[in-house]
């Protein structure tokens, strides 16, 4: 409980010290009735001690010192694999984390008492708990069904990438968020990786020249967390977004080539090529065959090269100053190179995309990544798949 002074102090502030009746008054080291440690099952879901009172006392503190604040949005996520887990941790930071679902009663135990919040095996029981915001982290065949719901019960949502598992069910999504004036991103998380988004302005500002060739590798060993999707879907989506964020223009043709080498279900390699519709060039090489992870990328521009290292956040800018024609008259002699290394700050790029989508939501303005850019996103990176398995060329213009 706040003492007398302290509330007198908020008083004085004009800030309401506003008391959870879930939420019992007892010492510090004591359980409460509720606890995700003694949580008990009922009506399809589990009730558990949330971390309201810690994210309201946080806020009312800071109103000591900054005077009155808006009260923190509230938020669930739907899905506690490795992602979701990772949605629910960051939001436990920025935002009211009220609740998870996932029928895996073991993982999402877990996460409850990990993040000591409530947790449901059913998300329609979460849905009726007023959220502002969810997470949608389920393997990528059950997108479109949850995301349905959840846009039906007038919540914004971030679904993970790819939005779905096809054209059809993902434009499915886009209609109906765009019908219920709910907010729609999707997680591709790499535009939020602070070395991209300086990257990207310095594109915008023209300060490399004009860019000809994008090249992107983004390479590891399996991750067995990846069950339904193959390597195209699964990394190549991340570079084919960066791509298409970059160079600004519609995919104009696709063509793949790769295969199956160890993986029986799905590809496990594929280089793709792309043609956008202003003329520039992008490879893809994505693979699930390399012993050690690597995510680079990088791009040749009439004044400069540029090499991203998505893990390193570091971009190096490269150029050279050309002297006289060699004596054949073939070739002009660089007389010097210049190697730059730009100061990129880093953050974490998944606390980037959730402070952006909850911002996004609450001024009612379009996230980073729309549900119209994953569509589309989406179009080339199943188009990949289509070459690759026909060996032809996909035309998208």
């Amino acid at each position: 409980m706040l003492g007398l002074v302290v509330e007198l102090e908020l008083a004085f502030l004009g800030v309401e010290v506003v008391r959870d009746p879930l939420v019992p008054d007892h010492p510090t080291g004591s359980t409460a009735i509720g606890t995700p440690d003694n949580a008990t099952e009922g009506t399809g879901e589990y009730e558990a001690f949330d971390n309201a009172s810690r994210v309201r006392h946080a806020f009312i503190s800071r109103a000591l010192f900054r005077g009155p604040v808006a009260a923190p949005m509230r938020v669930g996520v739907i899905g506690v694999g490795s992602m979701g887990q990772n949605h629910a941790r960051v939001y436990s930071e920025i935002a009211d984390l009220v609740g998870i679902a996932d029928p895996d009663v073991k993982a999402g135990g877990a996460a409850s008492n990990r993040f000591n919040v409530s947790y449901y095996t059913d998300s329609a029981h979460l849905l009726k708990e007023d959220l502002d915001a969810v997470s949608v982290c389920v393997p990528t065949e059950h997108h479109t069904t949850v995301a349905l719901a959840v846009i039906k019960a007038g919540v914004s949502l971030l679904v993970e990438k790819p939005l779905a598992a096809n054209i059809a069910d993902a434009s499915r999504v886009v209609d109906a968020a765009e019908r219920a004036g709910v907010t729609l991103s999707v997680g591709h998380i790499e535009r939020h990786n602070p070395a991209i988004a300086a990257v990207k302005r310095h594109v915008q500002e023209g300060q490399y020249g004009d860019l000809v060739t994008a090249t992107a590798r983004r390479v590891s060993s399996f991750p067995g967390r990846v069950r339904n999707i193959g390597v195209v879907m699964d990394l190549g989506v991340h570079e084919i977004d960066i791509l298409r964020y970059l160079v600004g223009a519609p995919v104009e043709s696709v063509f793949a080539l790769g295969g199956r080498k160890v993986h029986s279900a799905f590809e496990d390699h594929a280089n793709i090529l792309l043609r956008f519709q202003n003329g520039v060039h992008g490879f893809v090489e994505v693979n699930w065959l390399t012993p050690m992870k690597v995510r680079k990328l990088a791009l040749t521009c009439l004044k400069n090269f540029v090499e991203v290292d998505y893990t390193e956040q570091s971009v190096t800018v490269s150029s050279s100053t050309l002297g006289p024609l060699d004596p054949f008259n073939l070739y002009q002699i660089p007389l010097e190179h210049h190697t730059q290394q730009i100061h990129v700050r880093k953050e974490e790029p998944l606390r980037r995309e959730l402070e952006d989508f909850l911002d996004a939501v609450k001024k009612k303005r379009p996230p980073l990544v729309t549900g119209g850019d994953a569509l589309e996103t989406l179009r080339v990176a199943i188009a990949a798949t289509d070459s690759q398995r026909t060996g032809k060329l996909v035309q998208l213009l």
